[in-house]
């Protein structure tokens, strides 16, 4: 009986040190578009002739002091599980400071493709999940409680991959982000199962991105050219197919003209164990038509996910 109750010890210490060893996604805490909406936390831009409206978090951080608290002590119990942050201010701080470097830099960037500030965000956090957080002061009296709802979005989707949501218990005496801390308390751990198995699919299968392949006016040919007796359509697939994890991808939409791969699969990680994002993997399509068949092309981005090329100069 003993025997068998060491073996088993032994057992579970090892899967809870497997557990700690285990990687674990980066994750940013942000205010959700509904809240930065209710409490009047918004912006807007002009998308090529188009107003959008969207989450202003720089100014939401400087005037409302609850905000910072709250993100803070969401922080907090993250970083108490071991998930590794990146901090909305800090990220806003850096974006901020690149933004004149940039602007001195759009035509090699490919920047001028419009972007909203919150895409443009993502790009300098790099985060593999967004945590959006809504909250909502109830008053019960002379009592305070709090109902919050909390969404892990696929930092590079947009997708929904996790999801919490809870009514905290009424207080004299407490502040809104304690209250909020004690409901978010109950449910966090489930969240971050939810949040670990969708990275954990990733770490297998590939992170998830879009690739848009078009080309300029001014290039000699389309994507039915022939080059080393392939079309070059033929050929940007085969390199996509042999660059993606388990071959996982689909060709949404093909013409002499232009391509749509969606749920594309890439890796994680390269072979020195440093993060990819879909720029520089996408990269390594602008270099292979350049070294293999001598064709320029443009890299451009939107958000983490969405990468184009533009066949025809840089």
């Amino acid at each position: 009986m003993k025997k068998i109750f060491l073996t088993t010890l032994t057992l579970l210490s090892l899967t809870i040190g497997s557990w700690g060893q285990a990687k674990k996604p980066t994750i940013m805490v942000v205010p959700s578009d509904a809240w930065c909406n209710i409490n009047g936390y918004t912006q807007t831009f002009d998308n090529q002739g188009k107003t959008v409206v969207v989450p202003d978090y720089k100014r939401a951080l400087q005037e409302n002091t609850d905000l910072l608290a709250v993100i803070s002590k969401i922080n907090e119990m993250m970083t108490e599980r071991g998930f590794p942050l990146k901090n909305l201010e800090s990220a806003l701080k850096t974006l901020e400071s690149n933004a004149a470097e940039d602007a001195m830099t759009t035509s090699k960037s490919g920047a001028e493709q419009s972007q909203s500030p919150v895409d443009k965000l993502k790009q300098v956090a790099k985060a593999d999940i967004i945590m959006q957080l809504t909250w909502t002061e109830v008053k019960r009296g002379p009592e305070l409680a709090v109902d919050f709802n909390l969404q892990g979005l696929d930092a590079y989707t947009d997708k929904q991959i996790a999801a919490a949501s809870g009514k905290g218990p009424s207080r004299m005496s407490s502040t809104a982000p304690d209250l909020l801390r004690e409901a978010v308390l109950a449910q966090i751990d489930g969240f971050n199962i939810q949040l670990q198995s969708h990275f954990d699919d990733m770490f297998t299968n590939g992170r998830e991105i879009i690739l848009r392949i078009t080309k300029f006016d001014s290039f000699d040919g389309d994507l039915e050219s022939e080059y080393a007796g392939e079309e070059l359509g033929a050929l940007i697939e085969t390199w996509v197919n042999d660059n993606t994890v388990n071959h996982r991808f689909n060709t949404t939409d093909a013409t002499e003209n232009m391509m749509l791969f969606e749920q594309v699969r890439i890796p994680l990680f390269d072979a020195n164990n440093k993060p990819i994002d879909a720029r520089g993997w996408a990269k390594g399509l602008q270099k292979y038509l350049k070294n293999t068949h001598q064709i320029e092309a443009k890299l451009k981005m939107k958000g983490l996910g969405q990468a184009q090329i533009v066949i025809g100069e840089k």
